[in-house]
């Protein structure tokens, strides 16, 4: 199989502008494509995982990735299916994301001379003329359009800013300038982006002459990664001091039955004849296919020492085996545990087992709280020495998050 069918096979593709040119361009090796990424954030999270791991599938079958950083677009801001106004970010704290991104996104795509780039945005954006850009670019889009739109529509109801209005216009001209500068003549994205992208092509068509739906390809990813890419509580990093691999490993162990056939599908290597025997499994099996696939994807992140530590660790805590030495741990002193102790509601939220102190007395009435398998029902439950275990405490918060306190030895 291509690799064009085998992107369709996976569910990866979910519009496209011209299949025929696409599949041409994509399986002789001819792409030059890019995919954006806006750092707000110093690390990357599971909903950039779909992009990366497409990445990486078409460069091994020859074609040539350019990520591409918004720290131009950054600053403006996404409106893309979001109801508020994203918080502007200084140009220091955006360089420091963007550097971080491209130590993560090494572990999936080869940047070494010629395979691929990063280029950042704010290279052509932030010396831009306001007027000359309007005068160069505005008159290739209608307001009314624009207002059509999928991303501005859900915002039109709560507000929509002129500041947020531009994107569109940014992140054509991206397109438009990436074009130009490095030959990329196709693009991916999420659908909610849809819209800018097609004003690429059209840019490209109305200043270039050239025919951007046939010779410069949009493709689309499938909607999956955004549901994956939740971000503030609960959000899943690639980044090991936001989310250790363990947590990593376990969020893929415990996703819906339904979803492991799929995940596997779009973002694992594993070739999909194997993922179809795997999709024959009922029952316990299906545990046995979660496995595979945490293991899969916290080796792809975080190596394969880091996926074995995780694994084992979970079989510590779940089945009894495996060595406890590789369960999320932290050290704490000896001394801020003597005489009357320190209350289990800050030492979780020091942890980072709860967001707030607030969050960790809901979590001890419902129930929802263990130290050393003991369930916990005073919510001024106090941690002494003598709660320790050889020197060691294993908190348990609900069903799947687990931490241990050691002592640090004298």
């Amino acid at each position: 199989m291509k690799i064009y069918d085998e992107l369709v096979a996976r569910g990866l593709i979910a519009q496209v502008t011209n299949e025929e040119a696409i599949r041409e361009m994509v399986d002789s090796g001819k792409a030059v494509f890019y995919i954006g990424f806006d750092p707000t954030a110093d690390s990357l999270h599971v909903g950039h995982f779909m992009a990366l791991c497409l990445m990486k599938r078409l460069q091994e079958a020859g074609n040539k990735p350019i990520a591409l950083v918004g720290g131009g677009t950054g600053m403006i801001g996404d409106p893309s299916g979001r109801t508020d106004m994203r918080q502007m970010m200084t140009p220091e704290t955006i360089q420091h994301n963007c550097d971080c991104f491209k130590k993560q996104m090494s572990r999936f795509i080869d940047f070494s001379e010629g395979k691929a780039i990063m280029v950042n945005n704010a290279d052509w954006l932030l010396d831009l003329n306001y007027i000359e850009f309007l005068r160069e670019v505005g008159p290739h889009f209608s307001v009314n359009n624009m207002l059509r739109a999928e991303c501005y529509k859900q915002r039109m109801e709560k507000g929509l800013s002129f500041f947020e209005f531009n994107y569109m216009l940014m992140q054509s001209y991206d397109f438009y300038e990436l074009y130009r500068r490095y030959g990329c003549n196709m693009q991916f994205g999420g659908n909610d982006q849809w819209s800018n992208m097609l004003g690429g092509t059209e840019l490209i068509r109305r200043k270039l002459g050239v025919d951007a739906h046939a010779m410069t390809i949009t493709l689309l990813l499938n909607s999956e990664g955004k549901k994956m890419g939740k971000t503030g509580k609960g959000a899943v990093w690639l980044d090991p001091e936001k989310t250790s691999p363990y947590e990593f490993y376990q969020y893929w162990r415990n996703v819906d039955d339904a979803d492991v056939i799929k995940c596997m599908k779009l973002l694992t290597f594993i070739p999909l004849e194997e993922i179809a025997e795997m999709e024959k499994w009922e029952g316990s099996r299906l545990n046995e296919a979660k496995e595979i696939l945490a293991t899969e994807l916290t080796t792809l992140v975080h190596g394969k020492e880091e996926a074995e530590k995780a694994k084992d660790a979970a079989k510590a805590l779940f089945a009894g085996g495996g060595h406890m030495e590789n369960v999320p741990t932290t050290e704490m002193e000896k001394s801020r545990f003597e005489g009357e102790g320190m209350g289990l509601v800050s030492l979780i939220h020091e942890l980072g087992l709860v967001p707030s102190n607030s969050e960790g007395f809901r979590t001890i009435e419902q129930g929802g709280l263990l130290v050393n398998d003991e369930k916990i029902t005073d919510k001024k439950q106090q941690v002494t020495l003598d709660m320790f275990k050889d020197d060691a405490l294993l908190i348990k918060k609900g069903k799947k998050k687990f931490h241990r306190v050691v002592l640090k030895q004298q």
